[in-house]
C-alpha cells in the first residue's frame, strides 16, 4: 500500500523546488507519455483562449513555466511585444531556454509566484500558468497576485489537473493518475524522485472546478468560467480583470 504523505504547506516550496529540479531533464517526455501527447494541445488551447479574450493583448507572463512549453506558444505570437516566463525551478529554466532562443522580446526569470514584486500593477494583458497553481503553498495569495500584475480587462487562464466528469468514469481515472503514472515516472528516474507520488495526491487538495470558479469570482475576477478536457482529467479556468 502507498504510505506516500504530502509535504506540509510550510514545508511545500523547498519541497517542490527540489524535487521540480531533479526531474527537468526529462520532464517534457514524461508530459507526453502521461498524457499521449495531449498535454500540447491543451496548452494550444491556453495561449488560443487568452489571445481570442483580449485580441489586443501586447504583453503576457506564464507563471511556474517549468521547461517554456507555454511560454513558447506565447513567443511566437506576433502581436506580444513582451513575454516573460517565470519559474523557481532553475533546472526547469535550463530547458526552457532552447526554445526561446533568440527571441529578444521574451524573457525568462526565476521567481515566486506568490510574490511577484518585481512586477508593477497592472503590467500584463494576460497570465498564464500550466499545471503549478497546485503546488503553490497559498493558491489565494497567487491568485491576488496574478490579479494584481494583470490589465484591467486582462485575462488569466489556467491549466491544470480537474475531478473527472462523469462520476463512473472516476474510477478508471483515479487508477491511471496514481497507479500508471508513477510508473512513466519511475521508468525515466527509478524510485528515488517522490515527485511522481506527489504529482498525482497533490490534486487531492487542489480545489475542483466548480470550487476554483468560486474561489476567482469570490476575490474579484469577472466572466469566470472552464473547459474541461478528457472528461475533467485536465481543466482550463478563464477569468478575467475587470475594466
Amino acid at each position: 500500500m502507498n504510505q506516500y504523505k504530502l509535504p506540509s504547506q510550510e514545508k511545500k516550496p523547498e519541497y517542490v523546488r527540489n524535487n521540480f529540479d531533479g526531474i527537468a531533464k526529462a520532464y517534457d517526455r514524461f508530459n507526453d507519455w502521461n498524457s499521449f501527447f495531449l498535454h500540447r494541445i491543451w496548452k494550444d488551447w491556453v495561449v488560443k483562449e487568452a489571445k481570442k479574450v483580449v485580441p489586443t493583448a501586447k504583453s503576457a507572463l506564464d507563471l511556474c513555466c517549468g521547461t517554456g512549453d507555454i511560454t513558447y506558444r506565447l513567443s511566437i505570437d506576433s502581436n506580444l511585444e513582451s513575454v516573460v516566463g517565470l519559474d523557481f525551478s532553475e533546472q526547469m529554466l535550463s530547458y526552457a531556454f532552447p526554445k526561446i532562443d533568440g527571441k529578444s522580446h521574451v524573457k525568462l526569470l526565476v521567481g515566486d509566484a506568490m510574490d511577484l514584486k518585481q512586477f508593477s500593477e497592472g503590467s500584463f494583458d494576460i497570465v498564464t500558468m500550466g499545471f503549478g497553481l497546485r503546488n503553490v503553498s497559498d493558491l489565494k495569495l497567487c491568485l491576488l497576485e496574478i490579479k494584481r500584475v494583470l490589465k484591467k480587462g486582462g485575462v488569466f487562464v489556467n491549466l491544470d489537473v480537474g475531478r473527472v466528469r462523469p462520476q463512473f468514469l472516476k474510477i478508471f481515472a483515479d487508477f491511471y493518475f496514481f497507479k500508471i503514472v508513477p510508473i512513466f515516472g519511475y521508468l525515466l528516474y527509478g524510485k528515488q524522485n517522490e515527485m511522481f507520488d506527489y504529482l498525482p495526491h497533490s490534486s487531492k487538495t487542489y480545489p475542483d472546478q466548480e470550487t476554483l470558479s468560486q474561489i476567482l469570482t469570490e476575490l474579484g475576477f469577472q466572466e469566470v468560467r472552464f473547459q474541461n478536457f478528457v472528461f475533467g482529467n485536465a481543466v482550463a479556468h478563464v477569468a478575467k480583470k475587470e475594466v
